[in-house]
């Protein structure tokens, strides 16, 4: 048989439109749709590792720590309620 007598086999006996009917639709759309959110969570990780990993880790420093050591102070006596107040007031 001629390759144009197979192309017209393949035809008259409809070869290969079963993979667009029922549930050959529905796989080849469920595997498309996989793939994208594969995708899409692939580079959603990829951002999120390359600006994760530029920053140190969060401290509390600056005016955040000192409030916090001058509370302690202020809890132990170290320090008076006027005296709190006025470095309260400095920091802010």
């Amino acid at each position: 048989m001629t390759p144009t007598g197979i192309v017209i086999l393949a035809q008259r006996t409809e070869w290969g439109s079963h993979m667009m009917d029922g549930w050959g639709a529905g796989w080849m759309w469920a595997m498309s749709l996989f793939w994208m959110l594969l995708l899409v969570a692939l580079v959603v990780g990829i951002v999120w590792a390359v600006t994760r990993t530029g920053r140190p880790p969060e401290r509390p420093e600056g005016a955040g720590r000192a409030r916090e050591i001058l509370d302690e102070r202020y809890a132990r006596g170290e320090v008076s309620t006027e005296e709190y107040r006025e470095r309260l007031d400095a920091l802010r």
